[in-house]
């Protein structure tokens, strides 16, 4: 049992961070970033690479404040449930909202497969699911029409009679997923650095000021084109006292807690679990050599509003006590999550050429993500399709019809977007890494197969010998033809004969 109070959370003790000098004189750059949680150093990355000039300013240790207290769900299921978003911004702008999300879960799967992130990424199932303490089934109905909603929109979802470890009536989403933040912002910050980005960890961001655009930094000075805020709570930067303050009123902050025990491998499914209460409640896996972490939080409450935060772990301890009896509590940690008034977070410019993100709600580390890329978008100056949904200057969206996928078929998301959503999409997430599939996808059977670096390979499945299927060797790490024995790598070319032609590439 871990001591009451010690509050390390376990990202911390379980991942190496590397250590970065504070800054020691003046510079000068494209693009400042503020804040080394996964909003800035996702910026950071992507500016670096495409050829910036990038310093990151961290007051103090990179992904170890906000980011280092999530439970780091990866997921598109929004805090506002799809019945309320739809009512709220109309059908596109909701379906808008779960496609971000699922982009930016995308997107650190590639990021970390290009870069050869051991991050533990892995795709799991997600549910909602009525709590232990409602009326049993009382919610049926509603999770039926949601589920029904979201297929409507193009998402996966499926009603379930009872839904894992609880036996209640809940929503089963398939493609969500969990993996190690501190491990992939370390891959991050590597990559940043070898792209020429400057890191700087201990050096608070000071005083701003224009004409030259300018920050201090202990003394020193930052001279700088753009600037990306990526505080848990906006800083003022160059956007006036007066503004920030009006912008802040804006936000709510919440207190929220999480323990994390030991259970036997197969005691809990290897699932993201989220209830109907209200604060709600969240369960998710952190597979170990021998065992299982089980990671739960819930108990929020506003900031400062708790005369006994200790009642809380307690609280949460006796509710995980009757899902696994007898399971050993080794970390206890809390963190913070923001609400704005219209359930959506604030992402965009807040001042010219200055750019904020911040109200994520409970999906710090899928609206972090996304932060980043329509940051880097923003300055990069490139369009994309979910500026106006979260401009932190919004007024209320239309909820007139328009067509997200045809006004914005040339942005990357939507050129790969049946690669994840949809029954076809489900099909390929199936597909591990070191394993290889055949499966149906678009009409062809395809010999699919992802290598350890996360890159999807697809192959025709049929032998070009004599057009049997082929066959995944788990052992070998190859494709075998049942019927003459030809065999082929992963890539498709030709091991052994009789075939002597390597497995198709695709029609399309």
């Amino acid at each position: 049992m871990t001591p009451a109070d010690d509050t390390t959370p376990y990202w911390t003790v379980s991942a190496d961070f590397p250590r970065f000098e504070p800054l020691s004189g003046d510079i000068t750059v494209d693009a400042i970033v503020v804040g080394g949680g996964i909003t800035g150093l996702t910026a950071a990355y992507l500016l670096a690479t495409a050829g910036r000039r990038v310093a990151v300013l961290e007051r103090g240790r990179c992904a170890m404040t906000d980011t280092g207290h999530t439970t780091a769900h990866l997921t598109m299921v929004t805090d506002t449930r799809l019945p309320e978003l739809v009512d709220r911004f109309g059908r596109d702008h909701a379906r808008a909202v779960w496609d971000s999300g699922l982009a930016a879960i995308n997107f650190i799967e590639d990021t970390a497969g290009s870069l050869g992130i051991d991050a533990g990424f892995t795709w799991v199932d997600g549910y909602l699911h009525e709590a232990p303490d409602a009326e049993p089934g009382r919610e049926a109905r509603s999770f039926r029409d949601e589920a029904a909603l979201a297929n409507d929109l193009g998402f996966d979802a499926e009603f379930v009679d009872e839904a894992p470890v609880v036996a209640r009536p809940g929503i089963r989403f398939p493609g969500q997923a969990r993996f190690h933040p501190r491990r992939y912002l370390a891959g991050l910050a590597h990559a940043i650095v070898a792209a020429g980005g400057k890191i700087y960890e201990h050096s608070e961001a000071g005083e701003f000021a224009d004409s030259p655009r300018r920050v201090t930094v202990h003394g020193h000075t930052v001279r700088f084109e753009d600037a990306v805020i990526a505080t848990h709570t906006p800083l003022v930067g160059l956007g006036g006292s007066t503004g920030a303050a009006l912008f802040q009123t804006k936000l709510a902050l919440y207190s929220t807690y999480a323990i994390a025990a030991r259970v036997a491998k197969g005691a809990l499914p290897d699932a993201l679990m989220w209830d109907t209460a209200d604060p709600y409640r969240y369960l998710r896996l952190a597979p170990q050599d021998g065992y299982d972490l089980a990671i739960f939080g819930g108990e929020d409450h506003k900031t400062g509003q708790a005369a006994d935060t200790g009642q809380c772990y307690r609280q949460l301890e006796a509710q995980f006590a009757r899902l696994v009896p007898d399971a050993a509590v080794v970390h206890r940690w809390s963190g913070q999550v923001i609400e704005t008034p219209d359930g959506l977070p604030y992402i965009g410019e807040s001042a010219e050429r200055q750019y904020s993100a911040t109200g994520y709600s409970g999906n710090g580390m899928t609206f972090g993500t996304l932060a980043g890329m329509m940051i880097a978008d923003a300055i990069l100056q490139r369009a994309n399709p979910w500026a106006e949904l979260y401009d932190p200057r919004r007024k209320a969206l239309g909820r007139s019809l328009w067509d997200y996928i045809k006004e914005n078929a040339d942005y990357p998301y939507y050129m790969i977007r049946d690669r994840f959503a949809g029954p076809e999409g489900r099909s390929l997430r199936a597909v591990g890494r070191g394993e290889g599939k055949v499966i149906e996808h678009k009409g062809q059977t395809i010999a699919a197969h992802r290598t350890d670096a996360g890159v999807l390979v697809l192959r025709s499945a049929i032998c070009t010998h004599m057009g049997c299927l082929v066959e995944w060797n788990d052992a070998e790490r190859t494709w075998d033809c049942p019927c003459h024995g030809s065999r082929f790598k992963p890539s498709g070319d030709v091991i052994s004969g009789p075939a002597e032609s390597p497995l198709d590439p695709l029609e399309s």
